[in-house]
């Protein structure tokens, strides 16, 4: 089994195209946070509605990672939607969208990366089908895609690459891993100067 935990969101950039990188408005909201990856579990909340996404902690497996499209202008999810979550095993939650608790979320130490806070709650009025293709941070996310999240971004993977996409990030994790600081300076100084002699630049 590929552990995609093992490698950071700015190794997969060798992999994937910029498409499947969300927008950075959508970051961990707490300190400290580890970096979590799994199968996403789509939701689609209609605007100001979160029924979907507090439908989605009761029917997501031990190791999902929810994923909600949403909008921005009321909370998606509170502090006891993120313990019963956390409870049942979600390894966390990536919300384009906003929550609200975020003290009691810290304290859970439950992985929350979404756009923000704000205190109203949405409302529980419309009901969308879950598991759908959505659209999160501006990327289309398909039910099982491959998530890794952490500090640096979030990488959507399709499931379809993820063996291929895990290989190219393992090989250069331990491509910089295996080098020196002054290893990596000198090929980093001849790749800059043979792009600059190429492009006709000269000091």
């Amino acid at each position: 089994m590929l552990n995609f935990n093992s490698i950071s969101p700015c190794e997969y950039a060798d992999a994937l195209p910029r498409e499947q990188f969300m927008h950075y408005s959508i970051r961990p909201l707490h300190d400290n946070m580890q970096r979590i990856s799994g199968p996403a579990f789509t939701v689609k909340c209609e605007p100001g509605d979160h029924l979907m996404l507090h439908a989605a902690i009761y029917r997501a497996n031990p190791g999902d990672i929810i994923v909600a499209q949403a909008d921005d202008s009321l909370a998606l999810a509170g502090g006891n939607v993120c313990a019963i979550a956390q409870k049942r095993g979600i390894a966390g939650f990536v919300i384009d969208g906003v929550i609200r608790d975020l003290a009691e979320v810290r304290e859970l130490g439950f992985p929350v990366f979404a756009k923000g806070v704000i205190p109203k709650p949405g409302k529980k009025a419309s009901a969308t089908p879950l598991n759908q293709p959505i659209i999160c941070g501006g990327v289309n996310v398909d039910p099982n895609d491959i998530i890794v999240a952490d500090e640096e971004g979030i990488v959507v993977i399709p499931l379809a690459e993820s063996e291929s996409a895990f290989k190219i990030a393992d090989k250069r994790t331990k491509s910089d891993a295996a080098m020196s600081l002054e290893q990596w300076q000198t090929k980093h100084e001849k790749t800059v100067a043979d792009k600059l002699a190429a492009l006709g630049y000269k000091d």
